[in-house]
């Protein structure tokens, strides 16, 4: 049978309600009473029930995470600075993995209010009007890292990734190419796809450069979409002479892709990635890739969501983070 908090009492010859000031750390308990009750509870294996404490409290101290690839390098960086700060405001996660699929990312956040968090942290794709309603109605506060919600209802840390692409075709433009494809997501993706083309498509004109669809193929975040966007990109009779993928992962697959076919990078392909996520430096040559701070955007995240579950003063509800290009071998230095 499961020690229980009267067992402790007990054994301790103290109240019950000291036992539970004691295991909440309350500072008004004699020392040596205190040191009674923890010799008790070690000798006993009591352990607090959680679900017990939270329904009197209303807090269970945990927060709930929706990730689309558990698997993933990118998101599990962002999981990290999540985790990271979660353990400092002393907060338990549950990480549920949504394969981003609308249905299952619905089922997972009732599932997660269900099991009574006090939060959520959420990454996906798109913010539908479904999503929305289920983020209206829910009890709890809901932060969104690395995902866009275009009306800004929603509490978010993310950055300019607009910006940022339009930032990395520019650096290629300004190493004289004028050549330029791009390895994108689907443009139905709000980020992977449609702000990281509209950057690319707004340096291009900036630039006073014919825009292209041709120079466009779309892929599926993966190294094998990579390699076969370079099937594309190398047989077009009027080749560009450098690549801008919208992921680490596709720009590997484009570096191989080329290497596969007697090009090199640089040289013939200069190649710019999106994530600085560690497969950046696991490639010969190593890849130049907009350095998107992942583990910061989760940290920054958790803690917005601290702040809410604690009522404490939220001054900015959209919090954009700053980015930078991190130039590596896969792009000429001249």
């Amino acid at each position: 049978m499961n020690t229980t908090i009267y067992d402790v009492a007990r054994e301790a010859g103290v109240s019950m309600a000291t036992v539970s000031r004691v295991v909440n750390g309350n500072p008004n308990v004699k020392p040596t009473t205190r040191k009674k009750v923890l010799e008790a509870i070690e000798q006993l294996g009591y352990r607090p029930n959680a679900v017990a404490r939270g329904l009197a409290s209303k807090r269970t101290t945990t927060v709930g995470v929706i990730i689309p690839d558990i698997s993933s390098i990118f998101f599990s960086e962002l999981a990290r600075g999540i985790e990271d700060i979660a353990t400092m405001y002393k907060y338990n996660i549950i990480l549920c993995n949504s394969d981003q699929n609308k249905e299952k990312e619905i089922h997972l956040i009732n599932t997660l209010l269900e099991k009574q968090v006090d939060g959520i942290v959420y990454m996906g794709g798109e913010i539908t009007e479904e999503h929305a309603a289920q983020f209206k109605r829910s009890p709890v506060p809901i932060v969104l890292a690395a995902t866009l919600d275009q009306e800004k209802d929603f509490p978010s840390v993310n950055i300019d990734y607009k910006q940022a692409a339009e930032d990395a075709v520019t650096t290629l433009i300004e190493k004289g190419h004028t050549r330029i494809g791009m390895l994108s997501g689907s443009l139905d993706d709000p980020i992977n796809g449609f702000q990281k083309f509209a950057g690319y498509r707004s340096a291009i004109e900036k630039k006073n450069l014919e825009f292209d669809e041709n120079l466009i193929v779309l892929g599926d975040y993966t190294y094998d979409s990579g390699i076969e966007a370079m099937d594309t990109f190398t047989t077009m009779q009027d080749k560009p002479t450098a690549i801008f993928a919208s992921s680490d992962e596709m720009a590997l697959g484009v570096i191989h892709g080329a290497q596969d076919k007697g090009f090199n990078v640089p040289g013939d392909f200069d190649v710019i990635g999106f994530d600085n996520t560690r497969l950046s430096v696991m490639v010969r040559p190593t890849l130049t890739t907009v350095v998107q701070p992942m583990y910061d955007i989760g940290a920054v995240s958790m803690r917005l969501l601290t702040k809410f579950m604690n009522k404490e003063e939220v001054t900015d509800h959209t919090v954009q983070l700053p980015h930078r290009i991190e130039f590596r071998q896969s792009t000429k230095n001249d």
